[in-house]
């Protein structure tokens, strides 16, 4: 748990909105030097992205992460035209307004649990309950049973995971239900985690940080100054979760500096990965990536479709059933799979699959997909 909260969890996504936002520069500053009107396909584009999320939401992933980047980059167009440094700006505001939401969201689950255990005491006492007290039970009820279930509802909960396809189905929409439900543009969002690493994402493109163009020695220095600056500020974090036995209200207070962790870690990340491609170091490894990532739309829905096979219902049922080191055994042939076939794909095809899916129906015409064919 501590090698994942300092180097990895929420890492990889804020890489991934970094990149995405970034893509938004790179779509349309294109499109507008051939003088094309970029607004049409950019917002073709979004849709069908849109259209992909909720469709991977219900099939097969209920954590789908599509869906909330299409409705983020609904609102993304008309910042394209900012500086680098008002960007710069916007991501780091962000940053600030979702520190304070995670303030306030530890007195808020303080406030839950102390309150909604008292009624709950209360209530086994005989006493009779307020209104105010039975609203507090309620929440506390709600709480527990997302934080802390009993082994008699995980075990409810994974014969519906284990069940038929149908009842997969099922369960996975009432899931997705409440998620796709919730206030998407207010600031107790998690939309808002995202758009502040795609402002810093497109700044990044402006800046020609994830272009390359920056030498060797500027993604030395991002590297160095993102781990010593992410490793010893979440390793902090970490103590202090661990010290307090992972109490709830303090993992929220110590989410303060959630973002400022992770996007430092990222950014160490990022600089250690341009570093290498630019000094040609481990080319096999960073080559077969590069692949991964030319794909990684298809290979993102594919890890969905497999392991949606492997432990639900849909094929072998083993929902619920592994510790956490053994969910290792899965995602190792998974990615030795990708990164094996995916330069094997590249070398006869100009997309991956969906990539090509993506892409005709956001210019509306049918894009040449072999490497053979002639690009009209």
């Amino acid at each position: 748990w501590t090698v994942l909260h300092i180097l990895a969890e929420g890492k990889m996504r804020c890489l991934f909105s970094l990149v995405f936002g970034g893509s938004l520069i790179l779509l349309t500053s294109r499109l507008e030097a051939k003088g094309s009107g970029s607004a049409d396909i950019y917002y073709r584009r979004t849709l069908w992205l849109l259209a992909f999320g909720i469709a991977h939401a219900y099939l097969f992933w209920n954590g789908d992460i599509l869906y909330p980047y299409a409705l983020c980059a609904l609102l993304l167009y008309p910042f394209r035209k900012l500086s680098a440094q008002a960007l710069l700006t916007l991501g780091i505001l962000l940053i600030v307004v979702n520190a304070g939401l995670y303030i306030s969201k530890g007195f808020e689950t303080r406030k839950t649990l102390s309150e909604g255990q008292a009624a709950l005491a209360a209530s086994d006492a005989g006493k009779d309950l307020t209104d105010q007290q039975e609203s507090a039970k309620d929440d506390y009820e709600e709480w527990r049973k997302s934080n802390r279930p009993t082994p008699e509802e995980l075990e409810r909960d994974a014969r519906h995971w284990r069940g038929t396809p149908l009842r997969v189905l099922q369960a996975r929409a009432e899931r997705v239900a409440d998620s796709h439900n919730e206030s998407l543009y207010s600031p107790t969002s998690e939309n808002w985690d995202i758009w502040c690493m795609m402002f810093l994402g497109m700044a990044l493109m402006k800046m020609g940080v994830l272009t390359g163009e920056r030498d060797n020695r500027f993604y030395a220095r991002l590297a160095f100054m993102g781990y010593g600056i992410g490793v010893p500020l979440n390793s902090i974090t970490a103590w202090i979760v661990i010290r307090s036995h992972f109490d709830p209200p303090t993992q929220d207070f110590s989410s303060v500096t959630y973002d400022v962790g992770r996007l430092a870690i990222a950014l160490g990340h990022m600089g250690a990965i341009m570093l290498l491609v630019k000094l040609g170091t481990l080319r096999w490894l960073t080559s077969s990536l590069a692949a991964v990532g030319q794909m990684a739309f298809s290979n993102y829905i594919c890890q969905s479709v497999i392991t949606s096979i492997v432990f639900t219902g849909y094929g072998f049922k083993l929902y619920g059933t592994l510790e956490p080191y053994q969910l290792y055994y899965a995602i190792l042939p998974i990615w030795i799979f990708q990164m094996i076939a995916s330069p094997i794909w590249l070398r006869h095809y100009r997309f991956g699959p969906l990539e090509w899916c993506w892409r005709s129906l956001t210019y509306w015409k049918r894009q040449p997909m072999l490497r053979a064919a002639s690009s009209s």
